[in-house]
């Protein structure tokens, strides 16, 4: 079965690719695994030399970057320059951070000397979405190979042009050619590698039953994994809240990614007081959207990635409707061509719903009514995932309440959630395990290894 690109705009086919055959991808995993035993030896200074180098790649071609992020996936083409620009300052980040944040730790013992010492595992696997087809791979990507590791991407199969480019920018800012390598495999060719003895751990971005796949596969083999799943975050407002600001960001926080992020807010839990004015203007500015070709710059919502996507997506919402939703605006596909959905709004969900328990990929919001921070937050934690939360209030008692109490691996006050190579990201519950970025993520690939000196 061929590896297809296909624009999501317009629906037609950019390129196809078979997947690697059998001996490709020994040829592949021979080469990342000897390359290791030489690459964990390079000192840090030359890697955060290349690490850079790749940056430098990354900035001065964002826009030929960024089309094809959005040929491939339909993200808004400013959208996509901007995610090749991130992915840039995490390459930085990690270059000028990662001596610091690898360096030995002394610890005080009995012994003459004693430390704790971070070393690479190995050949890393990282099977990667198509939402951000640049930015999940980068983050990976950077500490692992400052960490001294080397890494194999098995990217969503509607991205293969994206998954080439990444192999391409890490090959000529100098890395070893076994250090970063793509391997075009379909999903059912993804245990096989996994299995291999050469791949010491597996990270995945994407799906709970994708994530639970590869964990149970990883466990049969002992072998550490990371995973960062799905999410339906709440966007909780308090009367002290500042009623515009939030409303603009709200939107933003919605529509994000034509509404495709694992971080969007997808259920807006909003105090009793205000709830009647926020609905109001929230619905007046989806509404206000501009939909259209994510090419053209003044597009404000792009189609979904796939039409699996949409169609699930309208699934999810009709029969939320048919269960006793109240659909306050939207809740259609667009007549044109292209996976196009239009902004919709959905109030009074019942638990019955799809749209009260599970998470809508697309621009579809979901609101809710509390009457104070304790229904808040305990509306905010009626779900499985336990990703990231948005928390708007002026009160520092609500703000601390909620710090403690929500469900989360992220909580932000009076800001939307959002990655920075700077903090740890990952979630809780059935969001995931483990963290990428900051320090925690260099080091979730690495032996943690106790020196002992008498």
């Amino acid at each position: 079965m061929a590896i297809a690109s296909i624009n999501p705009a317009t629906g037609e086919t950019l390129r196809t690719f078979e997947p690697y055959s059998e001996a490709e991808i020994e040829r592949r995993l021979e080469k990342a695994f000897c390359t290791f035993k030489e690459y964990r030896r390079m000192p840090l200074a030359p890697r955060a030399a290349r690490m850079l180098r790749a940056a430098e790649i990354l900035e001065r071609e964002k826009d030929r970057f960024g089309r094809l992020i959005t040929a491939e996936m339909g993200k808004l083409v400013k959208s996509a320059r901007d995610e090749v620009v991130k992915c840039a300052w995490a390459c930085r980040y990690y270059a000028e951070s990662a001596e610091r944040l690898l360096a030995d730790e002394r610890v005080e013992t009995n012994a003459s000397l004693s430390f704790i010492r971070y070393e690479p595992l190995g050949p890393v696997l990282a099977v990667m979405p198509w939402n951000f087809p640049f930015w999940q791979v980068f983050r990976f990507a950077a500490p692992a190979l400052m960490a001294g590791n080397v890494g194999l991407l098995k990217h969503a199969s509607n991205v293969p042009q994206c998954a080439l480019a990444i192999e391409e920018i890490f090959h000529r800012a100098g890395f070893p050619e076994g250090a970063f390598q793509t391997l075009l495999i379909t999903a059912a060719q993804v245990p096989r590698v996994l299995q291999d003895p050469r791949i010491a751990a597996a990270t995945l971005t994407g799906s709970e039953p994708a994530g639970s796949q590869v964990a149970a596969e990883a466990g049969r083999q002992i072998k550490k994994t990371v995973l960062e799943l799905g999410g339906s975050d709440p966007f909780i407002v308090m009367p002290s809240a500042d009623l515009e600001k939030v409303v603009a960001t709200a939107v933003q926080a919605r529509t994000i990614n034509n509404g495709q992020s694992c971080i969007a807010a997808k259920r807006f839990i909003i105090a009793e007081a205000i709830a009647g004015e926020f609905e109001r203007r929230f619905v007046k500015a989806m509404e206000a959207l501009k939909v259209g070709d994510p090419m053209d710059e003044a597009t404000a919502l792009g189609p979904l990635a796939t039409p699996q996507i949409l169609e699930g997506l309208d699934e999810q919402v009709r029969r939320s409707v048919a269960a006793g939703a109240r659909l306050l605006t939207g809740g259609r596909r667009l007549d044109r061509p292209g996976n196009y959905y239009a902004p919709t709004v959905l109030a009074d969900v019942p638990e019955t719903a799809p749209a009260f328990s599970e998470e809508l990929f697309g621009p579809v919001a979901v609101l809710f009514r509390a009457r104070d921070a304790a229904e808040a937050i305990r509306l905010a934690n009626a779900t499985t995932f336990g990703l990231g939360a948005s928390v708007w209030t002026n009160d520092p008692d609500e703000r601390d309440r909620c710090i403690d109490e929500i469900e989360a691996g992220m909580v932000f006050v009076n800001g939307m959630v959002a990655s920075d190579p700077r903090l740890p990201f990952g979630g809780v519950k059935r969001s995931g395990y483990g963290r990428e970025l900051g320090a925690y993520g260099i080091r979730e690939f690495v032996n943690i290894k106790t020196v002992w000196i008498g």
